[in-house]
C-alpha cells in the first residue's frame, strides 16, 4: 500500500539570504510587522491580554477518562470491506462488484446506500452507469464477429475485444493501456468509465482484475483499502511512522482527554492531530511550536537581533567589516555611522562615544530596545528548544539502542546470568526511558509558553521538570553504562551475584522514574494549580498580617510598614518552600533504601499496593 507519511521532524536551522556588497550586507523584509515573541511587549509588559507567544495559555488536557483504540492489519481491513459487500449483496440482490462500486459511491456506508437505493434504484444505476451485463458478456468468450476498436481503429475479432456492457468495444491491447495509465494516476480508477466521451457506463473491479496485470491488481486493491479508511476518517487513521502499515481506528468523542496511541511498530502519536505524541500539552499548542520551529518568524528574530536599519531607506543591514562607516546599496548610497546611525559626514572630526551622542531622538531609542528585546527573545527560545531537541535525539537514540539489546545483546546476557524471559526488566527500563525522553521533550516546549508575568508557575514548574529530569538522568545511566558491564564482561567481575543486585536497582530505579513522571504530567495537565492553590493561601495569610497591623494602630508608621514588608517577604519566601515541600511528599514513593556500594545514587523501592 501506498502511503506518503514523513515522521521526522527537521533540526531547525536559522536560515537568512544574503546579498554581498561592497560595505554591507542587505536583508529585505517585506512583512510590515514581523511575527515575533515581542511584538506585543514592547513597553513595560502592560499588555497583558497580548496574545504572543509568551502570554498564550497552556491547553489543558484531561486524562481521566480512558481511551480504547484497535490497531489493524491490511487483512483485518479487507474482511471489514468484504463483510460490507456481502451485507450489500443480501440486501440488494446484486453481484459483489456492482456491490463494491455502489459503497464507493456511498462512502462505504451500507446504511446510506441502503437508503438512497430504495428510494430511487434506477437513478442510482443510472448515475453509476451500472449496466445489467454479467463478465462473460464484457469480454465474449464465442463468436466470429468483427468489430472495429473505437482506439486503434484496428478491426479485430470480437473474442479479442471488450466492452462495458455498452455498444462501445476497444480491442483488448487498447483496453489493457486505458486501465493501466488509470491505476498508475491514482485512486480515479476507482471510477473510471467507458473510453467513449459520451458514455457513462463503469468500468468496475470485475474488469480491471481481466485486464490489470498482477502488480496493478494489487495497486488497484490497495486503492480500495485506502478508501474504506478515507471514508472512515473519523474513526480510522493511518499510522505516521515510517514504513508502518497499520491503521488504528479510535473511538471516542474528542472532546476530552489523551488521544496518545502506541503502534506495533513502536512509534507514539496522537490520534487527533496525528503530530508525534505530545502528552501533556495539548494539540494547539503542539502545532504552535513546530510551526515556530519551522517558520520564517526566527529569522526575522535574527535580523531586527543582529541588524540595524538605514536612517535613511529603512532596509535592514549587517555590519561585515571592521570600520562603523556604513554605506546603503544603490539606490539609496547613504553614509551613516553604524554606533549611532547620524550621518557621516563629520564623524572624521567628532567621536560619538558620549551617552547623549549615543542617543539623540525617540527612533534610535526605540531601535536599541527593540534590538535588545530581539536578542533576548531568542535567547529564551534557544535555551527551550535546544533542550527540545536534544531530548529528541536521546529519545531516537534510546530506541535504536533498545533494538541492539532486543536483537543481540539479551542473548548474550541469557547465555552468561539468566534465561531470557527472566530479562524483561531490561527491555522495560528501556521502553520507560523512550517514554520519559518524550515527556521531556514537549516539557520544554510547554515551559516556553507559560505566560511571561507567572513568575511563580515558571518557577515551580522548573522544580517539579527537574525532580524529574534528575530521576531520569539516574535511570538512562543505569541502563546504558552498568549494563555495559555485564554485556562486555571483560574482568571476569561481572558475577551472577552483581547481576542480580544490578536487577533489583534497574528495576527500582524504573519504577522510581515512572512514579516522577507520572506526577510531572499530572501538574501540567493540571495547569500546574498547586500554584494557584498556594498563592490563595499566601495573600490569606497577607490579609490576616495586613488586619493585624491595622488593628495594633490605625496609622501605619515608617516602622510598621518595614515590618510589614519583612512578613510579605517571609510569607512569599514560605509559599516557595511549601510548594516545594509539598511536591517532594507528593513525589518521593515509600521505602527509600540505600543501595551498598552506591551512595551518591539512591534507590526507591516501591511496594505494590
Amino acid at each position: 500500500m501506498d502511503s506518503n507519511r514523513d515522521s521526522s521532524y527537521d533540526d531547525y536551522v536559522f536560515s537568512v539570504s544574503t546579498g554581498d556588497d561592497d560595505d554591507v550586507m542587505m536583508y529585505y523584509d517585506n512583512n510590515d510587522e514581523a511575527d515575533s515573541d515581542y511584538n506585543n511587549n514592547n513597553d513595560d509588559d502592560n499588555n497583558d491580554d497580548a496574545t504572543d507567544d509568551f502570554n498564550v495559555l497552556i491547553n489543558q488536557t484531561d486524562s481521566s477518562s480512558e481511551k480504547s483504540y484497535l490497531l489493524l492489519k491490511e487483512d483485518d481491513l479487507l474482511q471489514r470491506q468484504q463483510d460490507d459487500i456481502n451485507k450489500v449483496t443480501s440486501v440488494l440482490s446484486i453481484n459483489k462488484d456492482y456491490a463494491c462500486m455502489l459503497l464507493l459511491r456511498y462512502n462505504w456506508s451500507v446504511s446510506n446506500l441502503h437508503e438512497a437505493w430504495f428510494e430511487d434504484e434506477d437513478k442510482i444505476r443510472v448515475s453509476l452507469g451500472l449496466l445489467d451485463v454479467d463478465l462473460d458478456s464484457k469480454f465474449p468468450k464465442n463468436g466470429d464477429r468483427i468489430v472495429d476498436c473505437g482506439i486503434c481503429f484496428d478491426s479485430v475479432k470480437v473474442t479479442d475485444s471488450g466492452t462495458c456492457g455498452c455498444d462501445h468495444y476497444y480491442c483488448k491491447v487498447c483496453w489493457k493501456g486505458y486501465v493501466s495509465n488509470a491505476i498508475h494516476d491514482g485512486p480515479g480508477c476507482l471510477t473510471l468509465r467507458c473510453p467513449d466521451p459520451s458514455c457513462a457506463a463503469a468500468v468496475g473491479p470485475d474488469m480491471v482484475s481481466v485486464l490489470a496485470s498482477e502488480t496493478e491488481m494489487k495497486r488497484y486493491e490497495g486503492f480500495l483499502v485506502r478508501s474504506y479508511i478515507e471514508s472512515n476518517n473519523k474513526k480510522m487513521k493511518w499510522c505516521p511512522g515510517p514504513g508502518c502499515e497499520y491503521v488504528v481506528e479510535f473511538d471516542d468523542d474528542f472532546e476530552t482527554g489523551s488521544y496518545d496511541v502506541s503502534c506495533v511498530c513502536k512509534y507514539g502519536f496522537c490520534w487527533k492531530c496525528m503530530e508525534d505524541a505530545h502528552r501533556p500539552l495539548g494539540c494547539d499548542t503542539v502545532a504552535k511550536w513546530v510551526l515556530k520551529n519551522s517558520a520564517e518568524a526566527e529569522n526575522t528574530n535574527w535580523i531586527l537581533a543582529y541588524t540595524k536599519p538605514c536612517p535613511k531607506c529603512k532596509r535592514s543591514i549587517e555590519k561585515n567589516h571592521g570600520c562603523m562607516h556604513m554605506t546603503c546599496t544603490e539606490p539609496c548610497r547613504y553614509e551613516f555611522c553604524w554606533l549611532c546611525l547620524g550621518p557621516y559626514r563629520g564623524h572624521d572630526v567628532q567621536a560619538c562615544n558620549g551617552f547623549g551622542s549615543a542617543k539623540k531622538g525617540t527612533e534610535v531609542n526605540d531601535a536599541e530596545k527593540q534590538r535588545e528585546m530581539a536578542k533576548k527573545a531568542i535567547e529564551r527560545y534557544t535555551h527551550y528548544y535546544e533542550r527540545w531537541a536534544a531530548n529528541e535525539k536521546s529519545r531516537k537514540q534510546a530506541i535504536t539502542d533498545l533494538k541492539q539489546i532486543e536483537t543481540v545483546h539479551l542473548k548474550k546476557l541469557s547465555l552468561n546470568y539468566c534465561p531470557e524471559t527472566h530479562l524483561q526488566f531490561i527491555i522495560d527500563a528501556w521502553l520507560q526511558i523512550i517514554e520519559c525522553r518524550r515527556v521531556l521533550k514537549w516539557t520544554y516546549a510547554y515551559g516556553y509558553y507559560i505566560p511571561k508575568k507567572e513568575e511563580a508557575k515558571v518557577q515551580f514548574f522548573e522544580f517539579v521538570q527537574g525532580e524529574a529530569e534528575v530521576g531520569l538522568e539516574r535511570l538512562h545511566r543505569c541502563a546504558e553504562k552498568e549494563l555495559q558491564i555485564y554485556i562486555v564482561n571483560e574482568d571476569g567481575e561481572a558475577t551472577e551475584e552483581n547481576f542480580n543486585s544490578f536487577r533489583v536497582k534497574l528495576t527500582d530505579l524504573t519504577r522510581v522514574t515512572r512514579f516522577y513522571f507520572e506526577n510531572l504530567v499530572r501538574a501540567l495537565e493540571n495547569g500546574l494549580s498547586e500554584v494557584d492553590s498556594d498563592m490563595a493561601q499566601t495573600n490569606k495569610t497577607k490579609t490576616k498580617t495586613s488586619g493585624s497591623d491595622q488593628g495594633a494602630d490605625g496609622s501605619s508608621s515608617s516602622k510598621q510598614r518595614g515590618r510589614k514588608r519583612v512578613r510579605q517577604s517571609a510569607t512569599q519566601g514560605d509559599g516557595v518552600r511549601r510548594m516545594r515541600m509539598t511536591v517532594r511528599r507528593a513525589m518521593e514513593p515509600r521505602n527509600v533504601t540505600q543501595v551498598a556500594g552506591e551512595p551518591s545514587i539512591p534507590v526507591i523501592n516501591i511496594d505494590d499496593d
